[in-house]
Formats: C-alpha cells, structure tokens, sequence
C-alpha cells in the first residue's frame, strides 16, 4: 500500500550506511530516491518475545502524502528492533528475497520516518523490483536501502523486500555469510538491537554436476 518516503536524519543518531558493516566507516550520505513512492507495512498483536515470521500479523501503518513536518520535527519513546530471516537457498546464478523484517518495541508509535539498510554477502547482488518502491541499490548493489514514514505502532511492523541474484561462481553447496538488516531513526538510539545477520544458503540446481 502506498506510503511516503522517509526524510534525512538528525545529528542524533549515526549515519546508517557503513555502521552496518563491523569495522566499517561511514561514507556520505547519498541522495534519496525520488519524491513519492510505495512502501508498506505489517503489524502484529504478538509480544516482542514472540515476534517472529510466524507469530506477527499485518495490518496497514499510513498510507497518502508526505508526512506532516510538525509531527516529522517530534521524537518519540519507541524502540525498532530487527528479526532474523535468512532468505530462502537459492542455486548459483539463482534469485531469492531477503525480507527485512522491523518490529516496533514501544512503547510509543514512532514519530519520526526510519531507515532499513540490507547489506548483501559477497557474491550476492541486489535485484529489483524491491519493496517499498523507494528502496534503491547503492555500492554496485552490495547495499539496499529503504525508507519508512512515522506512525508504526507498538508490537507492530514492517518489512522491506530485497530481491538478490547469486553470481555463478558461487560454490554449491555452501552458505553465503556476511549479510545484514539493520534499522536507523531519530525516535531511537538504542543500537543494541537494531541489525541481525543473514545466511543464504547455496544450493545445487537439479542435475548439476
């Protein structure tokens, strides 16, 4: 459903390109991607202890024009948290979809729009098209970010869609390491639980020697 994208962060927190990667410094801030797009959101009745793929429900977080400035300008008491999905095994030179899934620990709804960066293990590239429509690649497709708009409420959440191609030379059978979700927002400073890695598993194609 569609959302309006997310506007730049404040001083408060730090930049989330490169402080996804361990040891990496940040590099400047890119521009974002165009002025209107489509971005969604899930939310689930379930306690955060519980919150996984299999126990968060859905339900709508906005929808409609850019956020309000006056409320943009407003922090909230809010603590976005990121769950482990590793992206179903795919073969070399296969597809499959890494799913950056956010949850909202409270106890506020969000006030402030927020950042998810998906970083790709080395051998992975970032294919489109991703959701929400304002995701785009950056360092030649090793990275993917996207931006969601205020108002994801307690126990709630959202989740971004990363489509990823394997290259073909990567080896069969094995498992890609070096992959990250992580979430940045005004509203919450606690880094503690803001990224999770993930493994894609590599898998033989039918009758491949």
């Amino acid at each position: 459903m569609a959302l309006a994208a997310g506007q730049a962060w404040a001083d408060v927190c730090t930049p989330d390109d490169q402080a996804l990667a361990p040891g990496a410094s940040a590099p400047a801030a890119e521009p974002a991607a165009g002025t209107g797009a489509d971005s969604g959101a899930d939310s689930g009745a379930a306690s955060p202890e519980a919150a996984n793929p299999g126990t968060a429900g859905s339900a709508a977080v906005s929808s409609g024009a850019a956020a309000d400035p006056a409320s943009a300008a407003r922090t909230s008491d809010s603590d976005l948290y990121v769950v482990r999905m590793d992206p179903d095994a795919a073969p070399p030179g296969g597809t499959t979809t890494v799913h950056a899934f956010i949850g909202n620990l409270g106890p506020d709804t969000t006030a402030s729009p927020f950042t998810v960066v998906v970083t790709l293990p080395e051998g992975v590239t970032a294919e489109g098209p991703y959701f929400p429509d304002n995701c785009y690649a950056f360092q030649e497709g090793h990275r993917v970010r996207c931006t969601f708009p205020a108002g994801l409420p307690r126990f709630a959440s959202a989740t971004a869609l990363v489509p990823v191609r394997l290259a073909t030379t990567v080896p069969a059978p094995g498992t890609l390491t070096g992959g990250w979700v992580a979430v940045r927002s005004d509203d919450d400073c606690n880094e503690e639980n803001n990224r999770q890695p993930f493994e894609i598993a590599v898998v033989e194609t039918a009758g491949r020697e």
